[in-house]
């Protein structure tokens, strides 16, 4: 019991004795709102940061998906592009059936059965064919191949189509070949244009 008390009494003596300076509250309360100020202006900062980055995250996601499903888009229209042209002669040739033999027209029915399933196909990847004849010549939509003076249709009326025309939603996948009125009157004006110019 004896040595314990003499340990214990050693101990304190090599104890150093704690500083009664203290740092008042005021000073305490000053470095926290400094520290506070500083950690919520470091706190808004990597907020800032994290949220661009965020933005940032999700317009690459955004673009890559856009990306992504143009690239597959113009795939399926190149391969249907391509498809458009065998697809016209196969409806050419079928349109000249009822001037065959009977035999001929039955297996014709079956080509024709051929024929719109390859059209619904077509229409479930929203491709569908435009009329033209009769209306007005668009260049996004027509290529002209003939003009034709005559009285008979106003100026840019397509007057026969000689290829059809498809379009996929509002694109445009091939126009139409067409031939389109052209007033009579205009070659009379260039002529007449050609007479001044020769007497100036």
């Amino acid at each position: 019991m004896m040595n314990k008390k003499k340990k214990q009494q050693e101990m304190e003596q090599e104890t150093p004795e704690v500083s009664q300076e203290c740092e008042t509250p005021e000073k305490l309360t000053s470095i926290s709102e400094m520290q506070l100020e500083s950690m919520q202006k470091e706190l808004k900062d990597h907020k800032d940061k994290y949220l661009r980055l965020l933005a940032e995250m999700e317009n690459s996601r955004k673009r890559m998906q856009k990306e992504k499903h143009d690239t597959t888009r113009f795939a399926v229209e190149n391969i249907i592009t391509e498809i458009l042209a065998p697809l016209d002669h196969f409806e050419n040739a079928l349109s000249f059936a009822h001037q065959t033999s009977e035999e001929t027209q039955n297996w014709a029915k079956g080509f024709e059965m051929i024929l719109t399933q390859f059209k619904d196909i077509l229409a479930s990847h929203k491709v569908t064919s435009f009329q033209s004849e009769g209306k007005q010549f668009d260049p996004h939509m027509h290529e002209v191949i003939e003009m034709e003076e005559t009285e008979a249709h106003p100026d840019g009326t397509i007057l026969q189509e000689f290829v059809k025309g498809y379009q996929c939603g509002d694109r445009i996948l091939r126009p139409a070949r067409v031939k389109v009125a052209k007033k009579s009157g205009s070659k009379k004006e260039e002529v007449n244009n050609e007479k001044h110019e020769g007497e100036s």
